[in-house]
């Protein structure tokens, strides 16, 4: 009976690492001072097209890496691989090709470190991979990620135009709904107006003749009365409809008449200030409604939620900007209050704004009150002579 043969621990383990080696996927091999293969296991061979012992001797730049992706040479002094030893300098590599024996290519990632025995380096180990799938669903990633993002940019484009054809419409609305505003109240001066004047005079002539009947002496009086009460009901609707003031006097005139209608029907005491740089003339008749309107809802809110007892207004007018600032002492809001599907007065405000260029802006802090300002430029405000 023979002794079992007993191997040294160091070729067991030599043994161990080649067998480890062997098994593993990724491209192995060795190189010496001279950039030749001393080197490869199965998984480098395989993947180049040769077989392992015919690698050997041969330079490795060579072998598989003497040419970029696009054609070009790829030098020998620029070679990554080779730095590892020659300039101790280890790199880790993905963005390149690596060449078969038949002439194909295929991306790979490779690294490349140095050898170093005893503080000398021998050489280098270079492993590598084929990451062609790797790359194949990279680039798939990135198509969809470009179709997502053309898709994206073409439905952004389109609801973007969409909201712009829908700003125009509000616009147009706003501008049909003025000037049926106007024509409606110059029609009711025109005809109503002017029928209620003759109508009092009628009642007036009426009663000069029936002096000796005290009841319809009194009669007449009362329908006088009545009809002085539709007369200012007819002027109060038509300065609902279109303020003259906006017409005849200008948007700053009808801001100081809307303030001061504010403040009588409202009991809110009212600081008020406008300040107007010398030269400024007035902006057209749409830009005008425009800031009218909103300053009206501006107040309208007040009224209606602010509870508020104090209000001041600044408006400030230079040769290209109206900036109009109303801050009350109410109860004030979360922001989200004015952010709501349901705030139509708030929406309609900024789709004023915004159509002229403008924007509304919103301070306001629950139990301390609440700060609108309207900033929009005015491109048709120029200075007149000095």
């Amino acid at each position: 009976m023979h002794p079992t043969r007993q191997f040294p621990l160091s070729e067991l383990w030599r043994d161990q690492i080649g067998l480890l080696l062997e098994s593993t996927g990724d491209g192995i091999c060795g190189i010496d001072m001279d950039g030749n293969c001393i080197y490869a296991n199965r998984a480098a061979a395989d993947m180049l097209g040769y077989e392992p012992a015919h690698m050997l001797g041969h330079n490795m730049h060579d072998l598989m890496h003497h040419t970029h992706a696009d054609g070009s040479h790829y030098s020998i002094d620029t070679c990554p691989i080779f730095r590892a030893f020659w300039q101790g300098m280890p790199c880790r590599i993905d963005t390149e090709v690596l060449w078969r024996s038949d002439g194909t290519s295929f991306p790979a990632e490779y690294s490349s470190h140095p050898i170093v025995d005893q503080g000398v380096v021998r050489g280098a180990v270079v492993t590598f991979i084929d990451i062609s799938v790797r790359r194949r669903e990279q680039d798939l990633l990135q198509r969809s990620k470009n179709e997502l993002e053309r898709r994206v940019t073409d439905r952004t484009r389109a609801l973007s135009d969409a909201l712009a054809q829908l700003r125009e419409l509000s616009a147009h609305l706003h501008s049909v709904r003025e000037d049926e505003r106007t024509r409606i109240a110059r029609e009711i001066h025109d005809e109503l107006g002017s029928l209620l004047i003759a109508l009092k005079f009628d009642v007036n002539w009426l009663d000069t003749r029936v002096v000796d009947r005290a009841d319809l002496s009194a009669k007449c009086r009362a329908m006088n009365r009545l009809i002085e009460t539709a007369v200012e009901n007819v002027g109060r609707i038509m300065t609902d409809l279109r303020p003259s003031l906006l017409d005849h006097q200008g948007l700053f005139a009808a801001l100081e008449w809307q303030l001061r209608e504010f403040e009588s029907s409202s009991d809110i005491v009212c600081d008020w200030q406008l300040d107007v740089d010398p030269g400024v003339v007035m902006p057209d008749d749409t830009l005008a409604t425009a800031i009218f309107r909103i300053f009206q809802e501006m107040l309208s809110n007040i009224a209606r939620h602010a509870r508020a007892d104090r209000v001041a207004i600044r408006i400030r007018v230079t040769c290209d900007r109206l900036r109009i600032v109303v801050t009350d002492n109410g109860v004030g809001a979360l922001r989200d209050a004015f952010e709501r599907p349901d705030a139509y007065g708030v929406m309609g405000m900024r789709e004023r704004a915004r159509h002229f260029g403008g924007e509304i802006g919103i301070d306001s802090i629950p139990g301390e009150g609440t700060r609108l300002t309207l900033d929009v430029p005015i491109p048709s405000l120029a200075r007149g002579p000095q």
